[in-house]
């Protein structure tokens, strides 16, 4: 994937197939979108210290037990990146964005949860010929990868990374069950999803 345009299509898809999956559970969604067209700034949360970048989604259900509400930043990534230094799969993000999630979770009263999702069929540059990456739907809340990073480089991405090991992210759901919410909300047309 060389362009944008390429790049914020395959964001776009996985963001609906976990969109999907999280409607399937029960969870209802605020998507945030770009507010301002051509000038390639995502959505933002205003505060008094200054712009943050918002997290994708704001996802929330209430049941007999009152409710639950969590900010959801879903990123799509083709594969686990074969961090050769540990002999293990790590994910990661941009610095700057993992900041500024990082103060949305000092700002707001819910958890904030950053979400990678890895379909089938790719791997890594760097994979073992022997090992076949991990996929489906992986996370955590922001709150607790704080205390979680594996390592930071300032060798990828404009403002560097930060990673964290696979065993720090939470297994949140299967390539399979990520499939079977896609065609469940396929088979649904608008008229049966309506209140």
């Amino acid at each position: 994937m060389s362009s944008f345009t390429e790049q914020l299509e395959y964001g776009l898809a996985g963001e609906s197939i976990i969109a999907k999956w999280l409607m399937s559970r029960g969870w209802a969604l605020l998507p945030a979108y770009e507010k301002e067209q051509g000038d390639f700034k995502g959505p933002r949360i205003l505060s008094a210290t200054g712009d943050l970048i918002s997290p994708d989604m704001l996802a929330f259900r209430f049941g007999d037990e009152g409710g639950q509400v969590h900010w959801i930043e879903a990123k799509s990534k083709a594969a686990f990146t074969w961090y050769r230094i540990r002999g293990t799969y790590q994910d990661g993000i941009d610095r700057r964005h993992w900041r500024h999630y990082l103060h949305v979770c000092k700002l707001a009263p819910w958890p904030v949860w950053l979400l990678f999702l890895h379909a089938p069929g790719h791997v890594a540059k760097d994979n073992p010929p022997d090992k076949t990456p991990p996929v489906g739907l992986f996370g955590n809340r922001v709150d607790r990868l704080a205390a979680l990073i594996d390592h930071e480089s300032d060798n990828h991405g404009p403002s560097g990374m930060v990673y964290w090991n696979i065993n720090s992210l939470r297994v949140i759901a299967s390539w399979e069950e990520l499939l079977a919410a896609e065609e469940v909300a396929s088979s649904n047309t608008f008229e049966e999803r309506r209140l």
